[in-house]
């Protein structure tokens, strides 16, 4: 009888620790899928306030440009 006892004790054992793993591993997992999606949001965010300020530079550079008076050439 003790066998069966200490079997069943075992299997239970392994039951509740393969129980355990999965509920870590679904928390890592989800933990990681949070991490990748808050970099991918501060990715998207950055990358606009990239291009507008790329805009900006060229939108102001075009400005300087027509607002210049004509160089002369040298003869």
């Amino acid at each position: 009888m003790s066998d069966e006892t200490d079997a069943r004790t075992r299997s239970e054992e392994r039951a509740e620790r393969a129980e355990r793993m999965a509920k870590e591993g679904a928390q890592a997992m989800a933990e990681h899928l949070a991490s990748v999606k808050a970099v991918d949001e501060r990715t998207v965010r950055l990358r606009a306030l990239r291009l507008a300020k790329e805009a900006a530079d060229a939108q102001a550079a075009a400005a300087a440009a027509a607002a210049a008076p004509p160089k002369r050439k040298r003869s």
